[in-house]
């Protein structure tokens, strides 16, 4: 299936990419966002498809005031439906009453429990029963993800991740958001290129590593959440 995948898909654009996943797999398919530039390409092409494609976000309960801003933007421009899905409660109240509410600081085992209650078990369970992940990601954002291919088989979640945008630039998804009028983060102007949790990121100085904003204190190899993990 991921080999047919590309090999239909080959030299194909965003939008030719997003019109396949809309004819082959329909409402079996969904996109995550987390409302960054990426993301809100894919969601602009969404509403130029008008599909089944369904999308979701997932609220940590930690996001800047900027990113809960430029969802209600988005909802009110595009007016599609985006589905949120939180952490679990239960599972949330006893990682704060036993660790506290910045445990993530202390070491990477504690800020991947903390991932894991307020991302990855939320992302489980917004793709289960899907078919197609669609994802934001591009292939220069980290060592880790340019060893990735824009089809691939996601073996931890069971599922076929598909990335329209993996051969865009960053200048290539700012030209797009500037001549589609496309409504994006403020903190993206202020240096943030990488957006998750407020706790967790800062703005990127002149020079440094796309991925230096996210989970600044530790060491560059563990950068990742977890959620874009394909292998066991």
């Amino acid at each position: 299936m991921i080999e047919h995948i590309k090999k239909a898909l080959k030299g194909a654009d965003a939008a030719t990419i997003i019109a396949y996943i809309q004819s082959e797999f329909g409402g079996k398919s969904v996109f995550s966002t987390s409302f960054g530039i990426e993301d809100q390409v894919i969601t602009h092409l969404l509403a130029q498809e008008k599909g089944e494609i369904e999308i979701f976000t997932l609220d940590t309960g930690r996001l800047f005031p900027e990113t809960y801003y430029v969802w209600n933007r988005t909802l009110e421009l595009y007016k599609l439906p985006i589905r949120a899905y939180y952490p679990q409660r239960e599972a949330l109240e006893d990682l704060l009453s036993s660790k506290g509410p910045s445990s993530f600081y202390h070491s990477v085992d504690d800020r991947k429990a903390c991932c894991h209650v307020r991302k990855i078990e939320p992302l489980q369970r917004a793709i289960q029963g899907y078919q197609v992940w669609i994802t934001g990601i591009r292939a220069e954002q980290s060592p880790n993800r340019d060893q990735m291919d824009f089809v691939e088989w996601d073996e931890v979640n069971q599922i076929i991740k598909i990335h329209p945008l993996f051969d865009w630039s960053l200048s290539d998804v700012e030209q797009y958001l500037r001549t589609n009028f496309v409504p994006y983060n403020p903190l993206h102007d202020k240096g943030y290129i990488s957006i998750g949790c407020q706790p967790c990121t800062r703005a990127v100085q002149a020079g440094e590593d796309f991925r230096a904003g996210r989970w600044w204190w530790e060491d560059k190899s563990k950068k990742e959440c977890g959620l874009h993990v394909t292998h066991k």
